[in-house]
């Protein structure tokens, strides 16, 4: 992607839309460093508990959801964000349908 495609405003909150019973993702950008991608839950959607080998940045950009990091929950709202850290295990659920900016930094 060049420098121009790059340097644009985006509107995060129109650049994925909700779509029944369904989680759907859109990569904004990916590289060697690490990658944001822009996720839309459908109310009552979850990804399952998993772990990740980097540090991941979860911002919600609307609705609620629910995060679980080591058995620990938190809920969350548009404007909030929270830090998953490394190898440990996680789990997000839609509360009421949301959006989220996941940001993983790999170094």
């Amino acid at each position: 992607m060049s420098v121009a495609q790059k340097s644009q405003v985006l509107n995060l909150i129109d650049m994925a839309g909700y779509q029944d019973a369904s989680v759907v993702s859109r990569q904004i950008t990916k590289t060697d460093g690490g990658n944001i991608t822009l996720f839309a839950f459908d109310q009552d959607q979850a990804l399952s508990e998993h772990t990740a080998p980097f540090d991941a940045l979860v911002q919600v950009l609307d609705g609620e959801a629910q995060v679980t990091i080591s058995g620990r929950r938190f809920d969350l709202k548009a404007g909030d964000a929270i830090i998953m850290p490394a190898n440990e295990p996680h789990a997000l659920f839609a509360v009421r349908k949301f959006k989220m900016l996941l940001t993983m930094i790999r170094a």
